[in-house]
Protein backbone atom coordinates (compact mmCIF):
# COMPACT_ATOMS: atom_id res chain seq x y z
CA UNK A 1 0.00 0.00 0.00
CA UNK A 2 2.41 2.22 0.99
CA UNK A 3 4.19 1.82 -2.25
CA UNK A 4 1.35 2.71 -4.21
CA UNK A 5 0.81 5.72 -2.71
CA UNK A 6 4.65 6.64 -2.93
CA UNK A 7 4.28 6.24 -6.53
CA UNK A 8 0.79 7.93 -6.80
CA UNK A 9 3.09 11.12 -4.74
CA UNK A 10 6.20 10.68 -7.64
CA UNK A 11 3.02 10.62 -10.68
CA UNK A 12 2.13 14.32 -9.40
CA UNK A 13 5.10 15.88 -8.61
CA UNK A 14 6.12 14.74 -12.32
CA UNK A 15 2.93 15.33 -13.84
CA UNK A 16 3.31 19.25 -12.35
CA UNK A 17 6.76 19.27 -13.50
CA UNK A 18 7.75 20.08 -9.62
CA UNK A 19 11.75 19.83 -8.86
CA UNK A 20 11.64 20.10 -4.64
CA UNK A 21 15.02 21.73 -3.63
CA UNK A 22 16.19 19.53 -0.79
CA UNK A 23 17.87 22.53 0.50
CA UNK A 24 14.19 24.42 1.16
CA UNK A 25 12.90 24.19 4.89
CA UNK A 26 10.80 21.51 4.85
CA UNK A 27 10.37 21.37 8.59
CA UNK A 28 7.71 24.16 7.85
CA UNK A 29 5.02 22.44 6.58
CA UNK A 30 5.91 19.62 9.60
CA UNK A 31 5.42 22.31 12.13
CA UNK A 32 1.91 23.40 10.61
CA UNK A 33 0.76 19.75 10.36
CA UNK A 34 1.83 19.57 13.91
CA UNK A 35 -0.17 22.55 15.17
CA UNK A 36 -3.23 20.91 13.50
CA UNK A 37 -3.55 17.68 14.75
CA UNK A 38 -2.63 19.20 18.21
CA UNK A 39 -5.44 21.65 17.85
CA UNK A 40 -7.63 18.96 17.15
CA UNK A 41 -6.39 16.98 19.92
CA UNK A 42 -6.55 19.38 23.01
CA UNK A 43 -9.90 21.22 21.78
CA UNK A 44 -11.80 17.59 21.52
CA UNK A 45 -10.34 16.65 25.14
CA UNK A 46 -11.49 20.20 26.16
CA UNK A 47 -14.76 20.26 24.95
CA UNK A 48 -15.30 16.37 25.96
CA UNK A 49 -15.44 17.19 29.11
CA UNK A 50 -16.85 20.52 29.54
CA UNK A 51 -20.40 20.48 31.57
CA UNK A 52 -22.63 21.64 28.53
CA UNK A 53 -25.58 22.30 31.19
CA UNK A 54 -23.36 24.93 32.39
CA UNK A 55 -22.14 26.09 29.06
CA UNK A 56 -24.63 28.64 27.86
CA UNK A 57 -26.02 27.92 24.45
CA UNK A 58 -24.87 30.83 22.96
CA UNK A 59 -21.43 29.05 23.09
CA UNK A 60 -22.46 25.70 21.63
CA UNK A 61 -22.84 27.01 18.39
CA UNK A 62 -19.02 28.90 18.42
CA UNK A 63 -17.72 25.87 19.85
CA UNK A 64 -19.26 23.33 17.15
CA UNK A 65 -17.64 25.59 14.31
CA UNK A 66 -14.23 26.06 15.48
CA UNK A 67 -14.01 22.48 16.38
CA UNK A 68 -15.57 21.80 12.32
CA UNK A 69 -12.47 24.17 11.12
CA UNK A 70 -10.27 22.47 12.84
CA UNK A 71 -11.89 19.30 11.42
CA UNK A 72 -11.16 20.29 7.74
CA UNK A 73 -7.79 20.95 8.89
CA UNK A 74 -7.22 17.80 9.33
CA UNK A 75 -8.27 16.94 5.39
CA UNK A 76 -6.16 20.36 4.27
CA UNK A 77 -3.05 18.34 6.07
CA UNK A 78 -3.81 15.11 4.33
CA UNK A 79 -3.89 17.13 0.61
CA UNK A 80 -0.70 18.68 1.44
CA UNK A 81 0.65 15.65 1.92
CA UNK A 82 -0.59 13.63 -1.46
CA UNK A 83 0.83 16.86 -2.70
CA UNK A 84 4.32 16.05 -0.93
CA UNK A 85 4.30 19.52 0.67
CA UNK A 86 4.32 18.47 4.40
CA UNK A 87 7.82 17.44 4.41
CA UNK A 88 9.16 17.97 0.86
CA UNK A 89 12.35 15.93 1.34
CA UNK A 90 11.20 13.07 3.57
CA UNK A 91 8.54 11.28 0.81
CA UNK A 92 7.62 8.29 3.59
CA UNK A 93 7.20 10.81 6.39
CA UNK A 94 5.19 13.14 4.32
CA UNK A 95 2.91 10.19 3.28
CA UNK A 96 2.62 8.79 7.31
CA UNK A 97 1.70 12.16 8.71
CA UNK A 98 -1.45 12.06 5.49
CA UNK A 99 -2.27 8.97 6.50
CA UNK A 100 -2.29 9.89 10.07
CA UNK A 101 -4.46 13.05 9.47
CA UNK A 102 -7.22 11.56 7.52
CA UNK A 103 -7.37 8.40 10.19
CA UNK A 104 -7.70 11.26 13.10
CA UNK A 105 -10.12 12.61 10.51
CA UNK A 106 -12.61 9.79 10.09
CA UNK A 107 -10.88 6.58 9.36
CA UNK A 108 -10.16 7.21 5.43
CA UNK A 109 -7.94 5.88 2.89
CA UNK A 110 -5.25 8.07 2.53
CA UNK A 111 -4.37 5.96 -0.67
CA UNK A 112 -7.65 6.19 -1.87
CA UNK A 113 -7.97 9.61 -1.75
CA UNK A 114 -4.40 10.05 -3.34
CA UNK A 115 -5.73 7.82 -6.52
CA UNK A 116 -8.90 10.47 -6.92
CA UNK A 117 -6.63 13.81 -6.03
CA UNK A 118 -4.41 12.46 -9.01
CA UNK A 119 -7.33 11.58 -10.78
CA UNK A 120 -8.87 15.43 -10.53
CA UNK A 121 -5.80 17.06 -11.30
CA UNK A 122 -5.10 15.17 -14.60
CA UNK A 123 -8.62 16.51 -15.77
CA UNK A 124 -10.26 18.74 -13.53
CA UNK A 125 -13.84 19.85 -13.52
CA UNK A 126 -13.84 16.99 -17.13
CA UNK A 127 -15.59 13.63 -17.49
CA UNK A 128 -12.44 12.10 -16.19
CA UNK A 129 -12.87 14.05 -12.66
CA UNK A 130 -14.12 11.55 -10.01
CA UNK A 131 -14.85 15.25 -8.17
CA UNK A 132 -16.76 17.02 -10.87
CA UNK A 133 -20.75 16.44 -11.51
CA UNK A 134 -22.27 18.68 -14.01
CA UNK A 135 -25.64 18.18 -11.84
CA UNK A 136 -27.52 19.78 -8.65
CA UNK A 137 -25.24 20.91 -5.96
CA UNK A 138 -27.09 17.99 -4.06
CA UNK A 139 -26.54 15.76 -6.31
CA UNK A 140 -23.13 16.66 -7.33
CA UNK A 141 -22.57 16.26 -3.51
CA UNK A 142 -24.03 12.55 -2.93
CA UNK A 143 -22.07 11.45 -5.95
CA UNK A 144 -18.98 13.30 -4.76
CA UNK A 145 -18.98 11.24 -1.24
CA UNK A 146 -20.26 7.94 -2.99
CA UNK A 147 -16.75 8.35 -5.18
CA UNK A 148 -14.78 8.30 -1.69
CA UNK A 149 -16.92 6.32 0.33
CA UNK A 150 -17.74 2.47 -1.08
CA UNK A 151 -19.08 -0.18 1.28
CA UNK A 152 -16.06 -1.03 2.80
CA UNK A 153 -15.11 2.25 3.66
CA UNK A 154 -18.59 2.96 5.54
CA UNK A 155 -18.31 -0.64 6.97
CA UNK A 156 -14.88 0.54 8.64
CA UNK A 157 -16.40 3.53 9.65
CA UNK A 158 -19.52 2.68 11.09
CA UNK A 159 -17.90 -0.21 13.34
CA UNK A 160 -14.40 1.76 13.59
CA UNK A 161 -16.49 5.02 14.70
CA UNK A 162 -18.84 3.58 16.68
CA UNK A 163 -16.34 1.59 18.73
CA UNK A 164 -14.08 4.25 19.57
CA UNK A 165 -17.50 6.06 20.64
CA UNK A 166 -18.36 3.30 23.28
CA UNK A 167 -14.78 3.00 24.42
CA UNK A 168 -14.76 6.85 24.84
CA UNK A 169 -18.96 7.12 26.31
CA UNK A 170 -18.44 4.16 28.90
CA UNK A 171 -14.46 3.61 29.73
CA UNK A 172 -13.48 7.09 29.91
CA UNK A 173 -17.26 8.53 30.74
CA UNK A 174 -17.58 11.31 28.32
CA UNK A 175 -20.92 12.59 27.86
CA UNK A 176 -22.92 11.26 24.51
CA UNK A 177 -24.11 14.90 23.69
CA UNK A 178 -19.96 16.09 23.92
CA UNK A 179 -19.38 13.65 21.13
CA UNK A 180 -22.41 13.97 18.96
CA UNK A 181 -21.72 17.82 19.14
CA UNK A 182 -17.97 18.29 19.35
CA UNK A 183 -16.65 15.26 17.19
CA UNK A 184 -19.47 13.36 15.00
CA UNK A 185 -20.93 16.44 14.12
CA UNK A 186 -17.88 18.55 12.49
CA UNK A 187 -17.22 15.27 10.55
CA UNK A 188 -20.10 16.07 8.86
CA UNK A 189 -19.97 19.98 8.70
CA UNK A 190 -16.38 19.77 7.77
CA UNK A 191 -17.51 17.61 5.00
CA UNK A 192 -19.63 20.18 3.20
CA UNK A 193 -17.31 22.95 3.92
CA UNK A 194 -14.60 20.73 1.98
CA UNK A 195 -17.24 20.10 -0.89
CA UNK A 196 -18.67 23.53 -0.91
CA UNK A 197 -15.23 25.62 -0.80
CA UNK A 198 -13.00 23.59 -2.27
CA UNK A 199 -14.56 21.80 -5.05
CA UNK A 200 -18.53 23.01 -6.11
CA UNK A 201 -17.68 26.15 -6.08
CA UNK A 202 -14.35 26.34 -7.93
CA UNK A 203 -15.84 23.53 -10.73
CA UNK A 204 -19.04 24.93 -11.10
CA UNK A 205 -18.14 26.87 -14.07
CA UNK A 206 -16.18 24.83 -16.88
CA UNK A 207 -14.20 27.28 -19.11
CA UNK A 208 -12.82 25.87 -22.25
CA UNK A 209 -10.27 28.32 -22.86
CA UNK A 210 -8.97 27.47 -18.57
CA UNK A 211 -6.89 24.05 -19.04
CA UNK A 212 -7.96 23.59 -14.93
CA UNK A 213 -11.40 24.35 -15.60
CA UNK A 214 -11.23 26.02 -12.38
CA UNK A 215 -11.95 29.48 -10.88
CA UNK A 216 -10.62 31.39 -8.05
CA UNK A 217 -12.53 33.17 -4.58
CA UNK A 218 -11.71 36.66 -4.88
CA UNK A 219 -12.38 36.87 -0.90
CA UNK A 220 -10.32 38.88 1.61
CA UNK A 221 -7.47 36.95 3.16
CA UNK A 222 -9.00 36.39 6.35
CA UNK A 223 -12.19 35.19 4.66
CA UNK A 224 -10.40 32.92 2.63
CA UNK A 225 -8.44 31.61 5.33
CA UNK A 226 -11.59 30.87 7.47
CA UNK A 227 -13.65 29.30 4.73
CA UNK A 228 -11.60 26.67 3.80
CA UNK A 229 -7.87 27.18 4.48
CA UNK A 230 -7.24 29.51 1.17
CA UNK A 231 -8.51 26.84 -1.22
CA UNK A 232 -10.84 29.34 -2.39
CA UNK A 233 -7.98 30.38 -4.60
CA UNK A 234 -8.43 27.24 -6.69
CA UNK A 235 -7.10 27.75 -9.82
CA UNK A 236 -3.66 28.65 -8.34
CA UNK A 237 -4.01 25.97 -6.70
CA UNK A 238 -3.81 23.88 -9.78
CA UNK A 239 -1.59 25.76 -11.23
CA UNK A 240 1.00 25.03 -8.63
CA UNK A 241 -0.27 22.39 -6.88
CA UNK A 242 2.99 21.54 -4.83
CA UNK A 243 2.35 24.81 -3.03
CA UNK A 244 1.09 24.68 0.50
CA UNK A 245 -2.39 26.30 1.56
CA UNK A 246 -0.56 28.76 3.62
CA UNK A 247 1.64 29.67 0.70
CA UNK A 248 -1.67 30.40 -2.06
CA UNK A 249 -2.65 33.80 -0.71
CA UNK A 250 1.45 34.32 -2.42
CA UNK A 251 0.23 32.68 -5.39
CA UNK A 252 -2.54 34.87 -5.67
CA UNK A 253 -0.97 38.29 -5.77
CA UNK A 254 0.96 37.51 -8.23
CA UNK A 255 -1.29 35.17 -10.66
CA UNK A 256 -4.09 35.98 -12.94
CA UNK A 257 -6.92 33.71 -12.13
CA UNK A 258 -10.42 33.36 -13.50
CA UNK A 259 -12.68 34.83 -10.64
CA UNK A 260 -16.11 33.89 -9.80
Amino acid sequence: MAARVQKQWCFLMRENSVQHDPNLPSWKGLIVAIVVVMLWISSLLFLSFIDIDRLLPLWILPAILCRTFIQTGLFIVAHDAIHGSVISNHRQLNDSIGQFAVTLYALLDYQKLAVNHRAHHRQPGQAGDPDFHDCHPLLWFLKFMKGYLDLRQIAIQFFGLGTVFILLHFGLHIPATNLLLFWILPIFFSTMQLFYFGTYLPHRSSNPDNSHHATSSNYPLILSFFTCYHFGYHWEHHEYPWLAWYELPSARQVATSPLE
